[in-house]
């Protein structure tokens, strides 16, 4: 019987390890990436989280481009850092522009 639990333990941490004790994943935002032009500046905002209890932050747009000095977007990109089944996660949008 141990062993059953130990094999099926085992395999879920296989399964599921990769992504439960660390990611780090950068996508873009954009749909249409045939001619993208990052631009000279760039500006990013984030949202963090602990503990699924606690959120604070602001990871939208116009943050984004007022920390950058931003005023013509060119191309945005989604950041997401997840640590242990999201005990801390943080959210980024980057922004780059004119």
């Amino acid at each position: 019987m141990r062993t059953r639990i130990v094999l099926a333990l085992s395999t879920l941490a296989l399964a599921l390890g990769p992504s439960c004790i660390y990611t780090g994943i950068r996508a873009p935002l954009d749909t249409d990436l045939d001619q993208t032009r990052l631009g000279t500046k760039e500006g990013r905002s984030s949202l963090h989280s602990i503990l699924w209890l606690v959120s604070w932050g602001d990871a939208g747009t116009r943050a984004a481009a007022e920390q950058g000095g931003i005023t013509t977007i060119r191309h945005a990109d989604l950041e997401i850092l997840n640590v242990l089944l999201g005990l801390y996660v943080r959210q980024t949008t980057v922004l780059y522009g004119d």
